[in-house]
Formats: C-alpha cells, structure tokens, sequence
C-alpha cells in the first residue's frame, strides 16, 4: 500500500494493491467533534461505494462533508474506472459481483478497519454493499443503501412504469430507436434526457460532480455496458437478474434506505429492503432523484450522519432505545 501527503482539503490519496491491479482510495479524515464528558464517541469510518458501474467516485464526495462529525470518509475507485485500474479488454464473465466484493475487503484490510466501519453505497454501489453485509464481515456496523434496488427485476419493472409517464412521443423515441438499435441517434438522446432530468437528476445545471463522473464512464464504459446496459433506463448487462429479496433477512447490522421522492429507485424497487430486512428505516426525500446527495444535500447529509451516530461502537443513547428508533421507522 502506498499512501500520498495529505491533501489541502485534510484528505490523503494512496492506493492499495489488489492482485495484479490497483486500488485508488480517498480518505478525507476526522475533524475533532467535542463530546460532553462522561460520554466519549468513538466514530468508525465510512466507506462509500460508488455506483454505475464504471461511474467512479467522484459524483460521491458531497458525503466527504460526514467527516465534520467526527469520522474519517473513505472514497475509492472501483476497478475499470477512475484513478484504479482499467481493464477494457476483460471479458463479460470477468465483470463479477465477488470481483468488487474481494476488492472491497482488500481496500478493507489494507486501511485496517476490520474492527469497525460502515458502509454506505450509492446505486450499483448500494447493491455490492447489500452483498458486502450479506458475508456479515465482523467489523460491519451498518449499512446504507441509497439509491440502489432490491431486485434488478423490479428495477425494470419500474423503470418500463417511469416511461410509460413520459409524453408519448418521447416514449415512442425510445421504443423505436432500441428496437432498431439506433441508440446514438440523437432523437433517442434527446428523449433520454427526459427521463434522466426526471429520474436521474433534477438540478440544472448538472452539478461538476456528475459530470467528473460521466467523463470518467464515457472514458472507458466496459463494466456499464457489460454489466448494466447502453443506459440507465435499458437494462442488457449482466446484472438484469440480480435480486437479494430472498436473502435480506440474513443482513445482520442496521440498515438505513434513502431515496428520493422522483428516484428511479422506486418506492416498489426499494419496498424489500423495508420488509425483509430485520433493522431497517428509511428516508425518502421530496425535492430530489436519483442524487438525493446533492438534490437535497443537508436533508440527506443529516439523515446519514444521525443514523451512522446511532450506530457507531460506542454509544451515548440507551441501546434498547436506538434499536425502537431503527427499527422500521419508515
């Protein structure tokens, strides 16, 4: 492993070797918050994992700001994107769930916070963290799931409901360009927008953030397109049959599900979570997407903030009482 000087911003940049590729990580460190004596806070790190696949990190690092509460935020790179390495030439059956699930626990090891951490995914990321807690690592305390599915099933399910609300011709665009195969055409483009200005992201302009995010995608889209798709509303990839539904009750630590009001993650996409697994809240925020982070940043910040507080190893409220408040607050 090795690890750059810290950056301005009280972040520091390494990487960490993982088989023959590389890691890129970020950790933006801990700003010391003063706890009311006799009730010290030991606030483990969270480690957020990034969506697209392929989108890289950075559309994320709204949630760096967590680390004015106490603990350290631990962005990286997933492989195939970003500053970790690039694999185009891969095949399909290269692009696995357990291949970022091994990366994880390596990025894991290596930063040492198998005694306590969180994790947080967004989108494709919250899927790879549902897989995360489902090993139930020992040093796993909770796990936020925002943006993200259930079921990729339902996903689609939703997604084809989404589109039938768009104005008919828009539908049509779409229909008949993916039934050609014509999906660059710019007509097909244009209806896109509709539904990622609607679903996707509300804010306009996009924030610099996204659009980091989108030049790293479109600099090498290997794992979206063989994993997810041509786009975020016409699922091919590998990916298109993945479901936890049956397997959710297994996830032993809290889990907080966030979303927005308009999110293409779904009240629908996101109703197992609620019902299966046996710790769970969930906020659904008005005013925003699929960006919640950035849609209605302070809300959603908050929202993450208390509940990772609630749950870090040690405690300031009564546990009995933490676990009414976590317990299917919807």
């Amino acid at each position: 492993m090795t690890t750059s000087a810290p950056d301005t911003d009280q972040s520091r940049t390494g990487e960490v070797q993982f088989g023959k590729w590389r890691t890129w990580y970020r950790v933006t460190e801990a700003r010391p918050v003063t706890q009311p004596a006799p009730h010290p806070v030991t606030r483990a790190p969270v480690v957020v994992l990034h969506g697209g696949p392929g989108s890289a990190h950075d559309y994320l690092l709204a949630y760096a700001d967590l680390a004015a509460t106490g603990r350290a935020v631990v962005h990286y790179d997933q492989l195939g994107c970003g500053r970790s390495t690039h694999l185009p030439y891969e095949p399909t059956a290269f692009w696995t769930i357990d291949l970022f699930l091994d990366q994880l626990d390596t990025l894991l090891a290596a930063l040492q916070f198998g005694s306590g951490y969180h994790v947080l995914g967004h989108s494709w990321g919250g899927i790879l963290a549902v897989e995360h807690a489902l090993r139930r690592p020992p040093g796993l305390k909770s796990l936020v799931v925002a943006d993200a599915p259930a079921s990729m099933p339902l996903w689609i399910s939703e997604s084809k409901r989404l589109r039938a609300q768009l104005a008919p011709h828009v539908r049509q665009a779409l229909e008949r360009h993916e039934g050609d195969g014509t999906l660059q055409d710019p007509e097909y483009q244009t209806a896109l927008k509709q539904y990622y200005d609607r679903h996707v992201c509300q804010l306009d302009p996009l924030p610099e953030a996204i659009r980091r995010s989108e030049v790293e995608s479109q600099s090498d889209p290997t794992t979206y397109f063989k994993m997810w798709g041509p786009n975020e509303c016409y699922i091919t990839g590998t990916l298109r049959d993945w479901s936890a539904v049956d397997r959710l009750h297994l996830i032993a630590v809290p889990a907080l599900v966030v979303s927005g009001v308009d999110d293409q993650a779904t009240e629908a996409v996101v109703r197992p979570f609620l019902e299966r697994i046996p710790n769970v809240r969930w906020r659904q925020l008005r005013g925003a997407s699929h960006n919640p982070h950035l849609e209605a940043r302070q809300v959603c910040l908050e929202a993450v903030a208390q509940f990772l507080q609630q749950n870090d190893p040690t405690r300031t409220q009564n546990p009995q009482q933490e676990e009414r408040t976590l317990l299917h607050e919807h």
